[in-house]
Formats: C-alpha cells, sequence, structure tokens
C-alpha cells in the first residue's frame, strides 16, 4: 500500500526505482560483494568464496522477503542482508561481511545511490540549462516592463530574465561537479574508524573495495562517512530548489490576469476548475513552489543529523531513510516540470507592450533625469525636478513627457526631439549585449564537457 506521494504521484520512474527496497538491497549486496572481493585479492579469503559471493550477491538469489523475514526475527536490518547472503552462498557464506561493520556497508551503498540519483539531476540540470538558453537568445530584444518591489521601475527585456536564470543553472552544474568529490564517498573501516578489523591491510582493503565500485575512500571516518556531507548535498538540492522556485514564482506573478505576459502551457483538454470552466492555472509552478518548501526542511535534520554522540549513535538512521529519497524524488519532479513549463512557455506580446507603457511614461523618470544632467542640469538637481513632475502625472492621470512638456525648467535643457527620443525601446542598455556574454559563457562550459 502507497502512503507517501514520492511513491504514486511525483518524480520519475526512473528515480524512484534508485530508492525503492529492492535497488537499495542490491547496492548493499554489490558492497558486501566488492569486499569479498577485495578480501580475495589480498588473500585473506578463497578467490572462489570471493567469485561465489559476487555472483549471488544479487535480488535474484537474496530475496528482499526473505531479508525482511530475518530482520522481523533479529531487528537487525544489516545483519538480514549478512545472513540471507550467507544462507545462499553456502559453505562460503562463512566470509560475508568479514570485518566489515553496517555502516561500511550502509554509507558506501548511500554513496552508490546518490551516484545514481545526481546523475538524473545533472541530466536535467543540462536540459533546463538548454531551454533556458534558446529563450535567451529569442527574447533578446523583447522589451519588457522591469519591476522592483512588485512596482513598475524601468524597461528590460525577456532575454535578461532567461539570462539570469540561465547563469544561476550554470552554477548548480558547476556546484554539482565539486559536490561530488565530497559527497561520492564510501567507507570500509571497522568499528568507531579504526581499521582494527581488517589488521594490517585495512587501507588497502578500503582502498580495492572502492576502487571496485567507483568511488572514492574517506581519508578519515569514525564507524560513519561524516554527515556534514549529506548536510551539503541536502543544502545542494536546497539550492537548486530554490531556483526552480524562483522560476516558478515569476512565472505564477507573470499569468495574473491582470499582467498576463506569458503562461503555462495549457493542454487541449486540461481542466482549470472544478466549478469555473474558464480557469487556466499555472499548476505546475504552483507545485515547484509548494515542494521546494520540503526541499528547505529537510536542510535542518541534515545539519542536526552531524553532531551525533562521541563515535556515532542512531538518530540520524531513520531521517535520512525520508530525507535522502524524498529529497531526491521532488528535485526530479521539480526539475521535469520546469522544463516542461519553459519549453512550451506561451508569450502575449500585446500584454507586454500594455505593460510596458501602463504607467504612461512614468517609468522615463530615470532617463529624463540623466538627459537633464548630461545637458547641464546638476544631479540631485535633476532627480528633484523629475520627481515633482512623475508626482504630477500620476496624480493628474497624465501622460509624463506631455507634463514635461509643460516644464519652463525642462525646456530651458530639452528641445522636442531630446524629449520625444524617451522611449521605453530606447531604454534597455546594454541588455542585449549581456545576455550575448552570458550565452558565450554557458556555450563555452558546454565546449569543455564535450571536450
Amino acid at each position: 500500500m502507497a502512503v507517501h506521494p514520492i511513491d504514486y504521484r511525483y518524480g520519475s520512474e526512473e528515480m524512484r526505482r534508485i530508492w525503492d527496497e529492492e535497488n537499495k538491497l542490491q547496492k548493499l549486496l554489490d558492497v558486501e560483494a566488492a569486499l569479498a572481493r577485495a578480501h580475495a585479492k589480498l588473500g585473506n579469503i578463497p578467490e572462489e568464496s570471493a567469485r561465489v559471493i559476487s555472483e549471488r550477491a544479487n535480488t535474484e538469489w537474496v530475496k528482499l522477503e526473505r531479508v525482511k523475514e530475518i530482520e522481523a526475527e533479529i531487528h537487525h536490518d544489516i545483519m538480514a542482508v549478512v545472513k540471507a547472503l550467507s544462507e545462499v552462498c553456502g559453505e562460503h557464506g562463512k566470509y560475508v561481511h568479514l570485518g566489515a561493520t553496517s555502516n561500511d556497508i550502509i554509507d558506501t551503498a548511500n554513496a552508490l545511490l546518490i551516484k545514481e540519483s545526481l546523475e538524473i539531476v545533472e541530466r536535467d540540470l543540462k536540459e533546463l540549462r538548454s531551454v533556458l538558453k534558446k529563450l535567451a537568445k529569442e527574447h533578446k530584444y523583447t522589451v519588457c516592463i522591469g519591476r522592483t518591489h512588485g512596482q513598475h521601475a524601468v524597461p528590460t527585456t525577456y532575454g535578461m530574465k532567461f539570462a539570469i536564470w540561465l547563469d544561476e543553472v550554470q552554477r548548480h552544474i558547476d556546484r554539482l561537479n565539486e559536490l561530488k568529490e565530497r559527497v561520492l564517498v564510501g567507507q570500509m573501516s571497522g568499528a568507531v574508524g579504526t581499521m582494527a578489523s581488517f589488521g594490517e591491510k585495512g587501507l588497502e582493503i578500503q582502498r580495492l573495495v572502492m576502487e571496485d565500485l567507483g568511488l572514492k575512500p574517506a581519508r578519515i571516518s569514525n564507524q560513519i562517512i561524516q554527515r556534514d556531507v549529506y548536510a551539503e548535498l541536502m543544502a545542494f538540492l536546497a539550492l537548486v530548489a530554490s531556483t526552480l522556485d524562483k522560476i516558478a514564482l515569476e512565472i505564477r506573478n507573470l499569468q495574473r490576469t491582470e499582467i498576463l505576459e506569458v503562461s503555462e502551457p495549457f493542454g487541449e483538454k486540461q481542466v482549470g476548475s472544478s466549478t469555473m470552466p474558464h480557469k487556466r492555472n499555472p499548476i505546475r509552478s504552483e507545485k515547484v513552489s509548494g515542494l521546494a518548501r520540503v526541499l528547505y526542511s529537510n536542510v535542518i535534520p541534515a545539519l542536526l543529523n552531524n553532531p551525533l554522540w562521541h563515535e556515532r549513535d542512531l538518530t540520524n538512521s531513520s531521517v535520512e531513510r525520508v530525507i535522502l529519497p524524498e529529497s531526491f524524488v521532488l528535485i526530479d519532479e521539480m526539475l521535469k516540470n520546469t522544463i516542461k513549463v519553459l519549453s512550451g512557455l506561451e508569450f502575449f506580446p500585446e500584454n507586454i507592450e500594455r505593460n510596458l507603457y501602463m504607467t504612461n511614461n512614468l517609468i522615463m523618470a530615470e532617463p529624463l533625469m540623466l538627459k537633464l544632467a548630461e545637458k547641464g542640469m546638476g544631479r540631485q538637481e535633476a532627480h528633484e525636478l523629475v520627481r515633482r513632475l512623475a508626482m504630477k502625472a500620476f496624480r493628474e492621470g497624465r501622460d509624463l513627457l506631455e507634463v514635461v512638456k509643460e516644464s519652463e525648467e525642462v525646456r530651458k535643457f530639452l528641445s522636442d526631439d531630446d524629449i520625444a527620443s524617451l522611449k521605453p525601446e530606447n531604454y534597455i542598455g546594454l541588455a542585449p549585449q549581456i545576455v550575448d556574454s552570458v550565452i558565450a559563457f554557458i556555450e563555452g562550459k558546454e565546449r569543455e564537457e564535450d571536450s
């Protein structure tokens, strides 16, 4: 019976499969098999035993039902795996788990699960990057109103919006590559991390196991991989979530009926409301913003898992059973939804233009001030003059430039042509060049990845 929505509602089948019970068991068995192979290479156990253990360390031989049956009797999950594997290995079973402690297996298996999950996250981030790059290119010259404090400020472009997000997504890709060095780490160090159970060959056993599994060996541990590593991972996922939340929030705002500059794609048969047939709600973006709250909240327990009693305790274990699969499945859902929204984003050019001119050229106050300063009026004097004229235009519901034309103070400095040049489309500064520079940077990164 499914209880948590990540079992049936959120995340791709690919991501959910990584964290299902069957695959988690397989990863534990993979670590046990790698340990047996390392022992055999060093002459600690017979090669035949390592071969049998490796052949049978899979869920075809070791059934999940049997592991659960044993755990119900002994109340220890890893010993249940060890016993179940030993059973199917016959006389060779006596060499299973030799010298290891539970967290050698758990933490190393977790690293394998995290590795598979991060591959999906990285792939989705790169797809999101491609979508944003395309939008930034296409809308480099799409002039729109910029807003600060929720109020109309000065013009910007949609290319700038998309390039801002594009640059941020690239930082996440960079962070992910740096993160792998610290997170994709396993251990084979025995109780309290001294390797006493492995004797003089402890470091070599750890090296061989991690080399076999494609992980880095921990430099030092005290029976567990230190949980600052997991906390960093959770913080990274929360950072990605915050970017997706940022994108979703902007789209939701821009889709408001009163603004309606862009909109999520809306399916031909999609239903917006159970009672209001006309509704076109930004449900995908709202879901992204909602799920982000769960990702944010999972950072706190990850931080609390770092300080444990002495060498270790078990307070982190139950938490990680929840937050690791939950966070990966939810970030997967968020990334795929954001890609879908941006790939099908609908634009309403007439509304973009309407909103640009909504304030009757009040948004031209800054360029007007700067034009006056350029013509010889002091900057502070120009600011105060334009402020007064803008407030007058606002109170009277008139176009700012019409009010400006009536000002004798302005007329001492500006001609009709000067005033006529004050158009929103003429005041986007270096926005297109800035977008081009971001795109060039991203394409350089893409070339580095391909080389």
